[in-house]
């Protein structure tokens, strides 16, 4: 029997993620039970509804793994309502979005160009085209943001919604502040945590669960499962509009999310993926993930450091979290042609617009680096200066082939001592 050859691409993949630096800020690498759960029979089951209260008969099993996720979610998070069907984040924040607005309402969120998400109100996306988009960004002299602003943008647009969250933000967020905001201007305030979502279950970050009416999350990088969504409430509570149930009682926010994912965003669940959260979830929840994220932040510090020490701009100066954004304009080279030489020398990042960029966003003056994949494999803050000065030898010598060669030799050598665990 001939094998697909789509196997010899895996394997090819494999042998890429395996031997080379991974850098890209949203990417992880999963355990094998994660990815077995991901890989089984569960695939094959569809299951339209909630755990209970399925459209398809045969549910006993994924019910049990469907509760399973969602009782080791509120746990890890201390929520009192979660929704684990979301596909993806951007499909968590068209539920939420899809439940608490109308088409043309104000959106308040954080601009693309400076650190935002695409689904926090860009034009190309829907949460740009259905609703009205407005934005805050960071100070052109710090790279933060200043909240006060963000209250005068408010107190002007009066948004239905404000978005607070990033892709490429190293700072802290103050959600107790935004929280005065949107009640300043009768607004919901949605924390979407994609990116720090395992630093804050671990308390390592500003926790949003008491300030923020909806909380989404992804849950991969540093929560280091699937590729997937998540919905949070902290605390369940009545529905602003006054939306009744059939019995005439007010909804609950909950029951207008659960509807807002199926049947308003999405059909079947995929209980393949729910069950790889479910053991995900089960890993956070152990001492060793807090360690785990702890030394995440100090390989970001140790590496935004060392690169700062080279003459690297690194946005706000610093990290406070897992990722860093540079600003290479003083390196004359942009973020494509930056990651284009590095990933030659198997070094993995992503170019990034930076805040009040000069180029577009297929050149981008930036790129983006993260540490939780390299800190899943075992390497630490030494290893940090190591790696900055790779990455300053391909970014000084970007067309040199030979240089090029050497780095990649280096760097196959460096990972050789941190294989993947499968």
């Amino acid at each position: 029997m001939i094998q697909d050859p789509i196997f010899e691409i895996i394997r090819k993949e494999y042998h890429r993620q395996n031997e080379g630096i991974e850098l890209i800020a949203s990417e992880n690498f999963v355990s094998k039970p994660v990815m077995e759960a991901m890989g089984s029979c569960l695939t094959n089951k569809y299951a339209e509804g909630l755990p209970g209260k399925r459209y398809y008969g045969g549910c006993k099993f994924v019910d049990e793994a469907e509760e399973l996720a969602i009782s080791r979610a509120k746990t890890l998070f201390g929520a009192e309502w979660v929704n684990v069907q979301p596909h993806s984040g951007a499909q968590a924040n068209a539920a939420v979005m899809l439940g608490c607005l109308k088409p043309g309402d104000a959106i308040l969120g954080f601009d693309l160009s400076h650190g935002g998400h695409l689904t926090h109100g860009s034009p190309v996306n829907f949460s740009g085209i259905l609703y009205q988009p407005h934005f805050y960004g960071v100070e052109r002299e710090t790279g933060i943001i200043d909240f006060t602003k963000i209250r005068d943008i408010a107190r002007k647009t009066n948004p239905k919604m404000i978005i607070c969250g990033a892709s490429s933000y190293a700072r802290d967020w103050d959600y107790k502040t935004l929280r005065e905001i949107a009640d300043e201007c009768g607004a919901l305030l949605l924390a979407d945590i994609s990116h720090p979502s395992g630093l804050i279950a671990t308390k390592l970050l500003n926790d949003p669960l008491p300030w923020c009416h909806i909380i989404t999350t992804t849950t991969h990088k540093t929560l280091r499962g699937p590729r997937g969504g998540m919905i949070m409430l902290g605390k369940n509570f009545d529905n602003p509009w006054g939306d009744l149930t059939p019995k005439g009682a007010v909804k609950k926010m909950s029951a207008i999310l659960d509807t807002a994912v199926f049947p308003g965003t999405q059909g079947g669940p995929l209980m393949h993926v729910i069950a790889s959260k479910a053991v995900a979830f089960g890993e956070a929840l152990q001492p060793e993930y807090t360690e785990y994220c702890k030394q995440i932040i100090a390989n970001a510090q140790a590496l935004a450091a060392a690169l700062v020490s080279r003459g690297y701009q690194i946005i706000s100066g610093g990290t406070d979290n897992h990722l860093m954004l540079i600003d290479l304009r003083n390196k004359g080279i942009t973020g494509k042609a930056a990651e284009q030489a590095l990933v030659q020398a198997d070094i993995t990042v992503n170019k990034n617009m930076v805040p009040f960029d000069t180029e577009s966003p297929f050149t981008t003056s930036g790129i983006r680096i993260g540490t939780p994949a390299i800190t899943t494999r075992g390497l630490k803050a030494p290893q940090m200066e190591t790696i900055a000065s790779l990455i300053d030898k391909v970014i000084n010598h970007p067309t040199e082939e030979q240089v090029l060669a050497e780095v990649k030799s280096a760097v196959n050598s460096l990972m050789a001592d941190y294989p993947l665990n499968y």
